[in-house]
């Protein structure tokens, strides 16, 4: 009876025990995990040794050294200037003899093409004269540039392989990158030779970078130094998601924060290089700007989204297609569009002849539109010309502003008479003006062509009114009398 008893305490015992551990057990580590998250651990040795090495085993060939050389003139030393100096070395009669010094610099590029064809930063081969081109198994070739663009910052080589061909990075849709997704960068990194770092996508369409004319970035946490410029950044399926351009930095080091152009731009040079042709940008025909919360509040709009627009040339692609002054686009082929940074880069990446399909609102009614781009046409044509006589503006060379020679110069304004150039100790240059400048008004005269200037300019008799846009400020300038 005593023996029942005591086994029936141990069974009760037994069973809170198995009760205890099994709370513990379904309800897995105390360390603030959830626990509706499974804990997994390794089961075989493959999964231990997890690595990214053969990412960069099949990436890594395709990576290269990009040595940009140029001759620069170095005056001699200013004793050189002294008389019994020139005489002591038997120098005289000889002038100055500026030393020629071989100027290097070092960057990254990626072959994209199996006959060659190389991609780097413009700004890697920029002022060079000699390009050679190092591979990974340190082979070195001569290169030339096929195309060199400076408003995306992108640069394509071509070297000459003899027919043999050679290991490259196939490209990958940048759009189907997310923010979070695991990312290697190769470069060469101050010159120490080819370097893998990794981080993951820490953000995408970084708009305020201000690094190329297309401001629209890749952010990486990857490690990002002074020679990756131009290097690729894969994705683990072994693809270019984007080329490092630049990072942000207060010591010349990585801190964390990289950017890379995104692919679907670098694919565009590429095929444009590749092509033998000019790299043509796409027109839009109009101008926007982005929605605050003060222009949301006026519109009636939730919270501030998209883009409203500001000038819309009646001619032009988006006016042909119904679009107006005041409408907010909102998406461009379903992105999101919330700067004209994000709206420049999508016109861009689109291509000339085809179409985008534009989301927008137009008093509160969401509404399509089916946008065709084209070339920025030359019209009016540019009539380059230099002013002279008795006025403020002598010794100014102008022309008439459009699409196609503000998509040249940089500007965003389309219409107009602008400054290209001042002559040194001219009236023009004494009043400040410089290249860009767009002269608006001329004594309450519109200007809107070169021609009727030097008449207006004549009118004045010694007393001038001008109203120039400077960057997008205006301002006004009161001369003579």
């Amino acid at each position: 009876m005593i023996f029942r008893e005591h086994w029936s305490i141990l069974l009760w015992l037994g069973a809170g025990v198995g009760l205890v551990l099994l709370y513990f057990w379904a309800a897995g580590p105390s360390n603030g995990q959830n626990p509706n998250v499974p804990v997994m651990t390794p089961l075989s040795r493959e999964q231990i040794n997890m690595s990214f090495a053969p990412v960069v085993k099949l990436v890594a060939p395709a990576v290269v050294n990009v040595y940009t050389r140029k001759v620069v003139q170095q005056p001699q030393s200013p004793f050189f200037d002294d008389p019994f100096f020139r005489h002591f070395f038997g120098l005289e009669g000889q002038g100055n003899m500026p030393r020629e010094r071989i100027q290097n610099s070092l960057g990254s590029g990626v072959i994209v093409g199996a006959d060659g064809i190389i991609v780097t930063n413009n700004h890697v081969i920029a002022g060079g004269e000699e390009f050679i081109v190092a591979l990974s198994d340190r082979r070195e070739y001569e290169a030339e540039v096929v195309l060199a663009d400076e408003r995306s910052d992108l640069a394509v080589l071509r070297i000459d392989t003899k027919g043999q061909k050679l290991p490259f990075i196939q490209f990958r849709d940048s759009d189907t990158l997310q923010v979070g997704d695991l990312v290697l960068a190769i470069g060469n990194p101050f010159g120490v030779g080819q370097t893998v770092t990794s981080g993951i996508v820490s953000a995408l369409a970084r708009t305020q970078v201000g690094i190329s004319d297309y401001q629209f970035f890749i952010q990486t946490d990857a490690a990002v130094n002074p020679g990756n410029s131009g290097g690729a950044l894969v994705t683990m399926d072994g693809r270019l998601a984007g080329i490092n351009t630049a990072i942000f930095t207060r010591t010349g080091g990585s801190i964390g924060i990289g950017f890379a152009i995104p692919a679907n731009m670098v694919r565009l040079v590429v095929d444009t290089a590749i092509a033998g042709g000019k790299l043509a940008r796409p027109w839009f025909g109009a101008s926007a700007q982005t929605v605050t919360q003060d222009i949301a509040n006026s519109l009636g709009l939730d919270r501030p989204r998209g883009v409203v627009l500001e000038e819309v040339s009646a001619d032009g692609p988006a006016g042909q297609a119904g679009l107006q002054p005041g409408d907010v686009i909102l998406k461009v082929d379903g992105f999101e569009i919330n700067d004209p940074q994000s709206l420049r880069y999508r016109i861009a990446t689109t291509g000339v002849g085809k179409s985008v399909n534009v989301e927008y609102l137009r008093k509160g009614r969401d509404r399509t539109a089916t946008v065709k781009l084209t070339r920025p046409p030359e019209n009016p044509p540019r009539n380059v010309t230099e002013l002279n006589g008795l006025n403020p503006l002598a010794g100014a060379t102008v022309g008439n502003l459009s699409p196609a020679f503000a998509e040249e110069l940089r500007l965003e304004a389309t219409k107009g008479v602008v400054v290209l150039a001042t002559q040194r100790g001219s009236a023009a240059a004494r009043i400040r003006l410089r290249p860009g400048d767009i002269i608006l008004e001329i004594n309450g005269h519109k200007v809107t062509n070169v021609e009727a200037l030097p008449g207006w300019l004549e009118e004045g008799n010694g007393q001038w009114q001008l109203i120039i846009n400077r960057g997008g400020q205006t301002f006004t300038l009161n001369l003579g009398g």
